[in-house]
């Protein structure tokens, strides 16, 4: 077995051990939100949570989470939790795989560090068909918007520069 194709097993099995370890993550309310009957904002409210309070990370799915919080099970707003990040030294007396990590690229006294990331996916068809315009919100975006003359004052009054980017999908701008 080559060393890459070992480094490559190696990485999908801390991966998949890893995966486990999301359904009982800790995590802490950012703000005050409500404790959902159902992952929808149209769901029967089951509690109003304050701002950190401690949540039990059961699942996730696109913008809801469900959670345990104060004895009761129900779905929060991926948006309104924090994730605390883990960093920890690790030193090979105290980690028993020092030696294989050693071998991967690792070494004494690495820092171990985990961060939570989230990802929520566009709107699903069933969205789409279920949407109605709102004329106030379409009004009010509007007037959120600048012409070319005030953007590029604005740009300058703050010494933003010009950027070309070239876009990878076929050159498309």
């Amino acid at each position: 077995m080559s060393r890459m194709t070992l480094r490559l097993a190696t990485l999908f099995l801390g991966l998949f051990l890893a995966s486990g370890a999301w359904a009982q993550e800790q995590a802490f309310t950012n703000r005050s939100t409500e404790l959902k009957d159902i992952g929808s904002p149209s769901g029967k409210t089951l509690a109003s949570l304050p701002g950190d309070t401690p949540v039990k990370v059961i699942a996730r799915s696109g913008a809801w989470t469900k959670v345990e919080a104060n004895g009761q099970h129900g779905y929060v707003n991926v948006f309104h939790l924090r994730f605390p990040a883990t960093v920890e030294k690790s030193s090979s007396s105290s980690n028993p795989l020092s030696g294989i990590t050693g071998f991967f690229g690792g070494g004494r006294d690495q820092p171990k560090t985990t961060i939570a990331t989230t990802g929520i996916r566009g709107l699903s068809p069933e969205d789409l068909k279920n949407a109605s315009p709102d004329p106030a919100a379409l009004a009010k975006a509007q007037g959120y918007r600048s012409d070319k003359g005030s953007a590029e004052r604005f740009a300058k009054d703050g010494k933003l520069a010009t950027v070309s980017v070239d876009y990878s999908e076929g050159g498309r701008r």
